[in-house]
């Protein structure tokens, strides 16, 4: 069951859903969370690599090319262009609850898709990475702290009997900026249940 901004604003007090900095009342709509874009842009550079491997991850380090922007500072995305960002705020999930995201409504009109595997884990805690691309013929232009995505919260049917953070297969726990892929999870591993 999707929760209210009233049962938002419970399990906020109680600790189970946590951010840094705290939200404003303005984020919190009738059944979501809209949350800002970070300033750290990651891109791939493509003159160094052409393809991308998915059992081999990335080449190097030199592939990708990473942006930090001032205050003031915006980003311009171009037509078929695809980058890395984050949220602002870092989140921590309790054991029972999982978060669903969605890119806001607004940007999807003018061409600009957002996307975060769109399911965040119970005992997530971390950043947000935001898949972004932009569908639309024309640049657009993105600012750190605008509202770039909604997180809607749900109750498990009970907690989750190995959260994200204590999962070895999990590999995005306490990022404080976009995270590139990790393909370690892509395949099916060896050790039995």
């Amino acid at each position: 069951m999707i929760l209210s901004d009233r049962d938002i604003k419970k399990v906020i007090k109680e600790g189970k859903l946590v951010f840094k900095p705290n939200l404003s009342n303005d984020q919190i709509g009738p059944a979501s969370i809209d949350l800002k874009l970070g300033p750290v842009f990651k891109s791939f550079d493509i003159s160094k690599q052409s393809l991308l491997d998915t059992k081999r991850g990335f080449p190097d380090k030199k592939f990708i090319i990473s942006r930090r922007l001032k205050e003031n500072e915006s980003f311009i995305l171009h037509p078929t262009d695809f980058v890395l960002a984050s949220t602002k705020e870092y989140v921590k999930v309790s054991d029972d609850l999982v978060l669903k995201m969605e890119g806001k409504s607004t940007l999807a009109r003018m061409g600009i898709l957002v996307h975060t595997a769109g399911f965040i884990d119970p005992g997530f805690e971390g950043t947000l990475t935001l898949e972004i691309s932009n569908q639309s013929d024309l640049p657009v232009v993105l600012y750190p702290e605008m509202y770039i995505c909604q997180i809607a919260v749900e109750y498990l049917s009970s907690p989750a009997e190995v959260p994200y953070n204590k999962r070895k297969k999990s590999l995005y726990s306490k990022a404080k900026e976009p995270m590139i892929a990790k393909v370690d999870n892509l395949f099916e591993r060896k050790d039995k249940i």
